[in-house]
């Protein structure tokens, strides 16, 4: 292979292009990309095609880079290379990857792609294109739209970097019950771009199709440069009546869409139950701070509610719930303005104090008969104190909520264990969510509370005659929320002619019941002769909701028997239907040999902590963001380790893959990997602060490879923190406390706290005052890591051999011609030097398998 180019493509969710070559930019032009979509009674069917030829003399790598939604299935992968095709298979999940695992150990295999984001993941294939050849790639992927505050959403993130002959856009819409409203919005539509849009709509119908010419997609007429770079959103929804709702059919299958409109809210009784332990320091206290203040705005004068604080200890804003009077809600506020980091973080006690609470106000008749209980769990960590068992946790929750109450569970970053979070919320009737750390944090949280602010229903059951029906997906639901919809799915009984359902459910003011018949045969004409269909597209609907639901369950399954069944059948649908799904890989193979192939896997949410390449945690106030697989491409030796599954990475490191520190610059998106020229056993000073009044140094060990010792001085309150292999020592005048690593611990002396987390990392925190987290890493030998959150909040007047990387410190974008694109130069206070981006272990990870993609630099020691 003489060259390396990256070309991207669009999907439901983005369109980027990354160019690794300059010298030849565009060396690999994408001449036509058309993204077709068809949305059916709310299952969408997508293909992207993608045609591309090599415009040089000679042979490019073309990397086919796709991000989709993760509530979407990829069905078919296709590529056609001088008139030969090239499909992916789907195969289960463990004998696709031990294919994969033997190719890799004989060196054969070209990668393995597990990479999520907050709304998408990632599918990419490369390819060897020869010299002025063509390929055409072809992507089909499936999902059911989720119906969120009254609306629909198709988002595309529009970003081909290039200018493309014949890109087009085009959206097929057809819903039977009528389509109420629907919007396009854009936030890099311009006039020119506009008289690129058409919008056709009727009664059932709508055709949206975005097609702009090269002359429209430029910046300019003298510039080669696109103006589509942004978000392109279609928003909708669908008529319907107060009823029973609406049931299509198709083949023998049916779908049920029940979302009733106009009705009366349930008051709610809420208890928040906020996080403050050290880890939540910095920007993510502020962000819950915010996201509280506004949601306690938004309560109902008929609401009842209470927030529960809790780190090392647990604090009530009150010993019972209160009506959210105006009074109340001022008095909330002011107490969550107060709310600081600090301490453990003990889940378990926090927890049963909520559904404590709820016990003595039902027990005391201060809520309303008919309304709806609900606790809202905020957590970014592990237990450390307490009752540190999930399992045991888990059980203890689930009793003392006994299904009177609803969990839902948030966990802020990526330090949480999600899958822990899920199991208990799912035990009991709730959902689990990420909040992802970013700067739009506290807009997330609100979000979430608004889906679940307004229940009209509750106690919800469809039912269908029992003979008739066959594969009846969930037909039974705790609570419904105003805005979402309720679907039900399943297979028809081929002597069934009429189909009843009777909805039974209770409302804030009475008992509700809705009785519909559909007739099948009428019902079927309506999808008869149609252009929009995609085959048994209610049968796929089906087997996509089933899939789903069957996974969800395994989750909260108590019976391993149970749960074994459910993934079996979830598995046994996934490969009859091509889904790939969390059971399921899809193998490509490669054209240029049939011994080496990629293979795509569907990551879940819990694969955040598992395969992230960089962490949210390393500051807080910079962006939270999953790096792409292909984001750092230097020599094939470079990124070998993040295309490796992680049976491959599972070995000890060799040495000096763990850089000495790890910085995140100041609001940038920029890591750098620090190692040190110092003599062993020697002391460096790192930062001097002497107006956040800090000092921090550090010891090598024997052979200069990592850092055993850390001493932290507060100079302003006199305290001093040596942190060792050992664990830690804090020092305050002639008093002295000690913190072994062996267990969870916190001490706070002038103001200065530590928490140790077992094994794991220390957090060092004290008020207005920069956080610093080490972590204890066991792999190759005992060594100590050391970073920092809050890295703004350095002064200008910060020193030392990491201070000097705190303010007035850059990447240069345009190095010049001599560097490649793996090279780049850093100004650090007008002095340059060199870097090169690399993949180095991340000890700021509890996986001993996480890389990071920094840029890599060695200085003396100071």
């Amino acid at each position: 292979m003489e060259g390396r180019v990256f070309v991207a493509v669009l999907v439901f969710s983005s369109l980027t292009v990354l160019t690794e070559n300059t010298e030849h930019k565009n060396a690999i032009e994408i001449y036509s990309l058309h993204v077709d979509s068809l949305v059916t009674s709310r299952f969408a069917h997508t293909v992207i095609t993608s045609r591309i030829v090599n415009t040089l003399n000679k042979s490019q790598e073309a990397v086919f880079e796709v991000e989709l939604p993760k509530t979407a299935f990829i069905t078919n992968f296709s590529m056609s290379i001088d008139g030969v095709t090239y499909p992916g298979t789907i195969k289960e999940k463990k004998s696709a990857q031990e294919q994969y695992d033997t190719a890799v150990s004989h060196g054969q295999s070209a990668g393995l792609v597990k990479a999520a984001g907050r709304k998408m993941e990632q599918f990419h294939v490369s390819v060897n294109v020869a010299a002025a050849s063509k390929v055409t790639f072809q992507l089909t992927y499936e999902e059911l739209l989720k119906r969120q505050l009254g609306k629909y959403e198709l988002l595309f993130k529009v970003r081909p970097k290039q200018l493309v002959k014949q890109f087009q856009i085009d959206v097929h819409i057809f819903e039977p019950q009528g389509i109420n409203f629907l919007k396009t919005d854009s936030t890099f539509m311009t006039n020119e771009l506009t008289e690129a849009l058409t919008k056709v709509q009727n009664e059932t119908k709508a055709h949206i199709l975005f097609k702009p010419t090269i002359a429209q997609q430029k910046k300019s007429p003298e510039l080669e440069e696109t103006r589509l770079d942004g978000d392109f959103i279609i928003r909708y929804d669908v008529k319907r009546r107060v009823n029973a709702g609406d049931i299509q059919i198709v083949n023998g299958y049916f779908v049920h869409y029940f979302a009733p409109s106009e009705m009366p809210t349930f008051p709610k009784n809420v208890i928040f139950v906020v996080d403050q332990s050290g880890s939540m320091s910095g920007r993510k206290i502020e962000q819950t701070r915010d996201a509280l203040l506004k949601i306690l705005e938004d309560l109902r004068p008929e609401d009842h509610f209470s927030l529960i604080t809790f780190s090392s200890r647990v604090s009530e804003w009150r010993n019972s719930l209160l009506q959210a009077t105006g009074q109340n809600v001022e008095s909330a506020k002011r107490y969550v303005k107060t709310i600081m980091a600090h301490g453990g973080t003990d889940i378990n006690k926090a927890l049963l104090t909520a559904a404590d609470t709820l016990d003595k106000a039902n027990y005391a008749e201060i809520l309303q008969a008919q309304s709806i209980s609900m606790i809202i769990l905020l957590t970014d960590g592990q237990p450390t104190v307490g009752v540190e068992d999930v399992q045991t946790i888990q059980q203890n929750i689930q009793k003392a909520i006994n299904g009177k109450y609803v969990l839902y569970c948030l966990g802020f970053g990526f330090d949480v264990s999600y899958k822990f979070l899920e199991k208990m919320a799912l035990e009991n009737g709730g959902i689990a969510r990420r909040i992802y750390e970013d700067s739009d944090s506290e807009l997330q949280l609100q979000g979430f509370y608004q889906e679940v602010a307004t229940p009209v229903l509750k106690d919800i059951e469809i039912q269908y005659p029992e003979n008739s029906i066959l594969e009846l997906t969930q037909n039974s639901f705790k609570l419904f929320f105003d805005g979402s919809e309720i679907v039900v799915a399943g297979k028809i009984d081929n002597e069934v002619d009429v189909l009843p359902v009777e909805i039974q459910a209770l409302s804030h003011t009475s008992n509700l019941t809705f009785n519909e018949e559909a007739n099948v045969r009428e019902k079927e004409k309506v999808f008869q002769h149609q252009k929009y269909i995609f085959g048994n597209f209610i049968e796929r609907l089906w087997a996509y909701l089933t899939i789903q639901q069957l996974l969800e369950k395994s989750v909260s399954a108590q019976e391993e028997q149970l749960k074994n069944s459910q993934v079996a059948r979830a598995l046994e649908l996934s490969l009859k239907y091509s889904f790939v799904t969390s059971l399921t890989s899809m193998v490509v193979t490669k054209p240029d040999d049939q011994q080496k192939f990629q293979l795509a896997n569907k990551p879940t949410e819990s694969d955040n902590e598992r395969s992230r390449l960089t962490v949210a945690s390393g500051s807080t106030r910079s962006r939270s963001y999953t790096m792409k697989v292909l984001h750092s491409r230097g020599s094939d030796d470079d990124d070998s380790m993040l295309r490796k599954p992680d049976s491959f990475r599972r070995r000890k490191p060799l040495p000096g893959e763990y850089p000495h520190f790890i910085l995140q610059l100041p609001r940038q998106n920029e890591v750098i990997c620090l190692n040190i020229d110092g003599q062993p056993q020697s002391f460096i000073n790192l930062i001097s602060d002497p107006e956040k009044g800090i000092s921090v140094t550090g010891k090598l060990g024997r052979n200069a490879s990592h850092f055993v010792l850390f001493e932290i001085t507060y100079l302003d309150r006199r305290v001093q923190v040596r942190v060792s292999k050992e664990g830690a020592v804090l020092k305050y005048g002639g008093q002295n406390s000690k913190l072994s690593w062996t267990k969870s611990a916190s001490s706070t002396i002038q103001g200065v706290e530590i928490t140790v987390e077992k094994e794991r990392s220390l957090t060092v925190s004290a008020s207005e005052n920069i956080t610093m987290k080490i972590s204890f890493v066991k792999s190759p030998n005992h060594f100590l890591g050391l970073y920092f959150m809050d890295t703004d909040l350095f002064s200008d007047k910060a020193s030392g051999l990491l201070g000097q990387f705190y303010f007035d410190t850059h990447l240069e974008t345009n190095p010049g011609a001599s560097l490649g694109q793996q090279e780049r130069v850093l100004n650090v206070h007008g002095q340059k030097h060199r870097v090169n981006r690399q993949s180095k272990k991340d000890y700021r990870l509890e996986s001993t398998t996480g890389f990071i993609s920094c840029w890599s630099l060695h200085m003396k020691a100071i």
